[in-house]
């Protein structure tokens, strides 16, 4: 999994019901672009992740996907 500062992660619910979040990249720790990640949650709470498999990046990069959608990378 690779991100950049401004990309947002979306975790999904672990259960049927369970509502997703998300969390704006301030600050990549690892190399290339690896985590772990500096994050901030909806509610301004920031804290450092290494995100799991229910996670995912909507790239904020305009080379990542035409039109200016966010591109989806799901590992």
């Amino acid at each position: 999994m690779k991100a950049h500062e401004g990309d947002v992660l979306r975790f999904t619910g672990r259960t049927v019901g369970s509502a997703e979040h998300h969390a704006t990249v301030v600050q990549v720790l690892g190399e290339n672009g690896e985590p772990p990640y500096r994050v901030r949650y909806e509610d301004g709470h920031e804290t450092e992740i290494f995100p799991g498999p229910g996670c995912v990046i909507e790239t904020q990069s305009a080379h990542a996907a035409p039109f200016g959608q966010p591109h989806r990378e799901r590992r």
